[in-house]
């Protein structure tokens, strides 16, 4: 059985507030000076869900973990090895930058045809930067697979998964059969954290690279070129407030104030 997971590169969520800044000609967020990016929490989710998966079918499942970005995206990939992963495939183009949901997807799959036996795609329920939670059916749409999304349990037994979803009144449980696309939400469970032999081991596991011409994907497809998805203007918004006091020396006078305030500006 062969498992894929889509990893994503994202800005720290850590990082504070003033150290973002807005290339408004680009329309394109400027990386933080210092503070290295992360992997989506929510892809780490989903790297556990494959891997628990891997861990029951026995010693043939592999699992393969893709990642569509700059070099510095291995950074991420060798996380996902870390934590029991056993290849890691990077998608690094120019052509594939400044791209949209739609466009990724259409990478993605390319990359998925490319490795051929796959089985399973595993994703975050959404990136944890945009927060757009298309990704994942939008793939499962161009391979022409099964879909469930915002999985909180997954089990697989011959050829078939049972995914628990999460839904706004409750849960609900489907059954596909493989080949499928899942995407894994944090009601899933903290993803393993690696130990210090892991890692190490995880230096030596091999990473394969792709072009969109090695994927057999025209550069007018993808990337900026191929977006479905146009940003008009990205901005920082400003924020202004006026605070006033109610005066009064008891409570019910500053209340009384209060209310009178209300009345004059007509809101009550």
């Amino acid at each position: 059985m062969h498992l894929v997971v889509c990893a994503k590169q994202i800005p720290d969520p850590d990082t504070p507030p003033s150290a973002f800044k807005i290339d408004e000609a680009s329309n394109s967020v400027v990386p933080a000076p210092g503070i290295s990016p992360i992997l989506s929490q929510f892809d780490g989710i989903a790297a556990e869900a494959a891997l628990r998966i891997k861990e029951a079918g026995g010693d043939d499942a592999k699992v393969t973990v893709i990642s569509m970005g700059a070099d510095s995206a291995r950074a991420a990939i060798k996380q996902v090895l870390a934590m029991g992963a056993d290849e890691g495939v990077l998608l690094n183009d120019d052509a594939f930058e400044d791209g949209d949901s739609y466009t990724t997807a259409k990478v993605l799959a390319a990359a998925i045809r490319e490795l051929g036996d796959v089985d399973a795609v595993f994703c975050g329920r959404q990136a944890a930067d945009w927060d757009m939670g298309q990704v994942g059916l939008l793939l499962a749409e161009e391979l022409g697979w099964a879909s469930a999304i915002i999985a909180k349990d997954i089990s697989y037994a011959d050829g078939n998964v049972s995914v628990q979803r999460v839904l706004t009144d409750g849960f609900e449980t489907v059954q596909m059969a493989l080949p499928a696309v899942m995407t894994v939400s944090n009601e899933f469970g903290e993803p393993r954290y690696p130990k210090l032999p892991q890692i190490m081991a995880a230096a030596k596991k091999t990473v394969t690279q792709y072009s969109a011409a090695e994927l057999g994907l025209d550069a007018s497809d993808v990337g900026a070129s191929g977006s479905r998805l146009k940003i008009e203007k990205l901005f920082i918004p400003e924020t202004d407030s006026n605070v006033e006091f109610m005066g009064g020396d008891t409570p019910q006078e500053q209340a009384a104030a209060l209310v009178q305030r209300l009345q004059a500006d007509k809101l009550i």
